[in-house]
């Protein structure tokens, strides 16, 4: 009898326990439904507010959010242009939520996501929030967001399908195809990249195709840099390991020209770049000496070579020193923080073999005939205040107003109050009083 009982009570404690499972599935089911009704994917910006935000960011695997203020120029100008790309994005068959966020009025979402200026856009990817930092134009924005929700290894089997490949792509990302490769050779790498290139394998091609991409046997990763007409070969081997070190190297264009987007695409590469000023880069004499930067990184793939134009970009290049009226061209080796290095005998190219002196310079960092600098403080105070936002300069005058406020009401008391001497304040105040009065940059958001 006592078997039977401890038999029922295991069986009505089952029953009781599919009873509780039924009702949750059905309480998942009616409330996802009911976040659908609440927001459905009709191809309309949706507009945010503390109330609904994590809401939205929860229902959809992918919501562009884009946090404005009502006054600034730029959201106004990019408003219809997230409005024609709405129905776009909701269509694909992985769609896209664009929404927005008034941050002024909803400054509370604005400080958790870290918005210091107009228009700041994140991507939320499964709740994950990305700084969106592509093209603002409409098409060219559908064209950009396809890559996060495309397959991650794509399968082409034409000519045709290559090609359309390569223009779907666009030329924000680097485009990686693998001429007789098996998909699962760089499945995991394509897994690990997904946010930073395109991945795909062609499995039926004509010599056509190998000719205008420059390959003559199989199998063959291709690499392509469209923004910059730059191609590479992979002949192998195809361990991970090697093609991992293949990807990595051509992430980036063979010379990139430094501004703050691409300096943020530098941020998971631990290789040394070689830096070289110039004044103008649109100038025919400057994009000479691009194409022997270009050569030089061929050959030598564990460094990185960035240029930079002092009308492009003055503040940064202040404060390696290289200003309008130092000797110019410029190359210094740069570790990306306070340190550089130039190199004996080689602080400035003239106009006669460059080829020859650009190779004196690396023969000569690789030799160690190097001179380790610091950045220049004062001017790193104009660069640093291009990469942050406006809001947090004001931070900085109203904490030191705070301690000098502090200081004044204490002022008659016996015990000073322990914030540094009154000499340091009063540098702090000079300090932040320059910072406030560089002028904002920041690729687009300039309100």
């Amino acid at each position: 009898m006592a078997v039977v009982g401890m038999d029922r009570m295991v069986g009505q404690t089952l029953f009781s326990l599919m009873v509780v499972v039924v009702l949750l599935l059905a309480i998942s089911g009616s409330a996802s439904s009911s976040s659908t009704e609440q927001f459905p994917v009709d191809g309309k910006v949706l507009e945010l507010d503390e109330s609904n935000f994590d809401s939205v960011i929860s229902s959809f695997d992918y919501v562009l959010v884009d946090f404005y203020a009502p006054w600034c120029g730029h959201c106004k100008r990019l408003s219809p242009q997230l409005d024609a790309a709405a129905p776009v994005l909701a269509a694909l068959k992985q769609p896209i939520v664009i929404a927005k966020v008034n941050a002024e009025k909803f400054s509370r979402l604005a400080q958790k996501y870290d918005v210091d200026a107009y228009p700041t856009i994140k991507l939320f990817m499964h709740g994950v929030p990305v700084e969106y930092n592509g093209p603002r134009k409409a098409e060219l924005l559908v064209r950009y967001l396809k890559k996060f929700v495309a397959p991650d290894v794509t399968v082409l089997d034409s000519d045709t399908a290559i090609k359309n490949y390569v223009e779907e792509a666009g030329t924000y990302f680097p485009i990686y195809i693998g001429f007789g490769l098996n998909e699962s050779v760089i499945s995991n790498l394509a897994i690990k990249y997904r946010k930073k290139a395109w991945f795909s394998v062609a499995k039926d091609f004509s010599e056509e195709i190998m000719v205008s991409y420059d390959f003559d046997k199989v199998p063959a990763l291709v690499s392509l840099q469209p923004k910059y007409d730059e191609h590479s070969i992979f002949y192998g081997p195809f361990e991970e390991e090697f093609l991992d070190a293949f990807i990595k190297q051509n992430m980036l264009p063979l010379a990139l020209p430094i501004n703050y987007d691409s300096l943020k695409s530098l941020e998971d590469d631990e290789r040394k770049i070689v830096l070289t000023f110039v004044e103008d880069e649109a100038e025919e004499k400057s994009k000479k000496l691009i194409k022997i930067l270009k050569s030089a990184a061929s050959a030598n793939r564990d460094l990185v070579f960035g240029y930079v134009g002092i009308k492009q970009w003055e503040e940064f290049a202040d404060t390696f020193e290289a200003t309008k009226k130092s000797p110019l061209p410029k190359m210094v080796i740069w570790n990306r923080n306070e340190d550089y290095f130039t190199v004996v005998g080689s602080e400035s190219i003239d106009e006669e073999d460059q080829a020859s002196q650009v190779s004196r310079f690396l023969e000569g960092y690789r030799e160690g005939r190097t001179i380790q600098k610091r950045i220049s403080k004062s001017s790193l105070l104009g660069f640093i205040n291009s990469l942050i936002g406006i809001r947090t300069v004001y931070l900085i005058v109203f904490l030191v107003g705070v301690i000098m406020l502090i200081r004044n009401i204490n002022k008659g008391d016996d015990e000073p109050l322990g914030v540094g001497s009154q000499d340091e304040v009063d540098r702090a105040s000079s300090s932040v009083s320059e910072s406030e009065s560089k002028e904002y940059k920041h690729g687009e958001k300039e309100d």
